[in-house]
Order: C-alpha cells, then structure tokens, then sequence
C-alpha cells in the first residue's frame, strides 16, 4: 500500500472540462433568435399618493410573437417624456406571456413633485397641438431567457386648452 496521495488524472480533467463546454455551447444554440415583444399602453388608473406625488397604474397588454412562453417574475418601468424622466415603477408581480399570445400587466408607476414642476417647466414653450416626445423603457425579470427588455416610444399631441362658455 502506498502512502502517497492519489491525484485526479489531467487528461480526466480536461475530457470532462470540454464536455461540459460542448453541451454548455449546445444549449445555448437551441434558444435560437427571438422576435421583440410588442408592448401598447391600454389603460392607466389612479391610486392614492403620498404627499407631493401622483401614483398611477400603468395597464401594458405583452404580445409574445415567439414559439415560447415567456415567464416573468418582476417588472420595471422607465417614462421619459421629451427626454427628461417623468415616472418610474416596479412590480414583483410573476406571470406568464403564453406562446403566441398576449397578458395584461398593471405596474404602479410614481412620479415625484420634483419630476413634474421639471415637466412643467420644460413643456412651457410647448404650444396646443404639438407633439412633445415620450419613451418608455422596461424590463421583465426572470424566465428561461432572463430579463426581456422593451422600449416603446413616440410621439403624444399637446392637449388644445379647453373653453368653458
């Protein structure tokens, strides 16, 4: 019997090391491409605020053009409007966009005295009837992919003052 230590024999190692590589190499090229989620704005409804703040719930419907279903399990919301942020929102809501299918998802976004008087301030030189730029950035966290990111922008018209007679 010896009393030496056995060690792991190399060319073991590095067999078992390229094998793992290998099949690591081929999961991944079955996830394949997919087509960007389609992401449209369908409702917003008040909530209660603290103080200064004004909080609303944002209703986005997901379609998912893909072949998989896409599991969430957190969501986070970005609106920027003519380039300067507005409203931010996060939700630990889970779900799941079926294959081919479409959700409805509500995050309550906030959006701070601070950022309104900034909106107020810079939509001034605005006029009724002209087109103030929006972009809205979010994520869903977590599923077979990771995080799915989106933005959705363009363009909403400034509202034309109201005449009561």
């Amino acid at each position: 019997m010896s009393s030496h230590p056995r060690r792991p024999a190399a060319p073991m190692l590095r067999a078992l090391f390229a094998g793992l590589l290998l099949a690591s190499l081929a999961a991944c090229s079955t996830l394949g491409a997919r087509d960007p989620l389609h992401i449209d704005l369908v409702g917003l409804d008040p909530l209660p605020g603290e103080g200064l703040e004004v909080r609303f719930a944002v209703k986005l419907r997901v379609q998912n053009p893909n072949e998989n279903a896409i599991t969430y399990n957190g969501i986070a919301l970005q609106l920027e409007i003519n380039d300067q942020p507005l409203a931010s929102g996060v939700s630990d809501q889970s779900g799941q966009v079926p294959r081919f299918g479409e959700a409805v998802i509500s995050v309550p976004m906030s959006i701070s005295a601070y950022s309104a008087l900034r909106q107020a301030w810079g939509a001034s030189g605005y006029k009724a009837g002209q087109d103030l730029p929006y972009t809205l950035r979010g994520k869903l966290a977590g599923g077979l992919f990771g995080t799915t990111r989106f933005t959705d922008a363009g363009t909403l018209n400034w509202p034309e003052p109201t005449t009561a007679y």
